[in-house]
């Protein structure tokens, strides 16, 4: 009896130990872990924020060629690469220096097109940064295969004079196109919205081409889509020359 009861002490006494040291373990793994929370914590506030003009300056750096290409859809994928460019090449390089009457400080930059269209808003922000971009460097707007919808402001955004477009390349403009569903005063709301984009359209191509805004209007109030040739395109002043290369 005295045996059993010295092994059940013993017992007892082991595991005893054995729940004190797996109750240290825990402590400590609970320390460990809150001390690489703090240590994270004090990373991430010790990260200093991302430097846009910095990247973008890198980049600058980076681009031997002042050629871009809008291919594909007007998104706001695509007009983020547009936009990066165009402030790459045209406000973080250092300028030309010395510079005669007429010169710009930047090299010219040629803008390659190539779209059905897309987005109203990615648009105008392409259209409104090309705007402020020839105010230090020509750009040369190539129109090929097609440019259509959304495309056709930015290709008559290039310089006067410097807007080319292939032989066979076909421009179509139409009114701008929208599609919404909910209560009344929301739709009411969203018509508003498109009128004025459309106003803004018309104003911005009365602005790049040769045509009034009541020729724009007349054209847009067919209500379907409009084609035209390179020939045709040019005489609208939507380009300048048929491009040879």
């Amino acid at each position: 009896m005295k045996k059993i009861i010295q092994r059940l002490a013993r017992f007892a006494k082991d595991k005893k130990e054995k729940k004190t040291k797996k109750k240290d373990k825990k402590e400590k793994a609970v320390e460990e872990d809150s001390e690489n929370s703090e240590d994270t914590k004090e990373q991430q506030e010790e990260k200093p924020p991302i430097d846009v003009k910095a990247l973008l300056s890198g980049m600058a750096d980076e681009m031997e060629s002042r050629t871009m290409l809008l291919q594909g859809s007007v998104d706001e994928e695509k007009a983020g690469e547009i936009i990066s460019g165009f402030l790459a090449l045209a406000d973080l390089k250092p300028p030309r220096q010395d510079l005669k009457k007429g010169e710009m400080p930047y090299d010219p930059i040629k803008m390659y097109i190539s779209t059905y269209g897309g987005s109203a808003d990615e648009m105008f922000a392409i259209y409104d940064i090309m705007t402020w971009c020839k105010e230090h460097c020509d750009i040369q707007t190539i129109g090929l295969g097609k440019v259509m919808s959304a495309g056709t402001l930015i290709l008559a955004a290039g310089t006067k004079g410097k807007r080319s477009i292939t032989a066979h390349c076909r421009v179509m403009m139409h009114s701008v196109n929208g599609g919404h569903a909910g209560e009344l005063h929301n739709l009411q709301n969203e018509m508003e919205q498109m009128a004025g984009l459309q106003d803004s359209y018309i104003q911005a191509m009365s602005n790049e081409t040769n045509m009034t805004k009541r020729q724009l209007q007349t054209l847009i109030n067919k209500k379907i889509n409009i084609y035209l040739d390179a020939e045709e395109a040019i005489g609208k002043g939507l380009a300048d020359e048929v491009w040879n290369g």
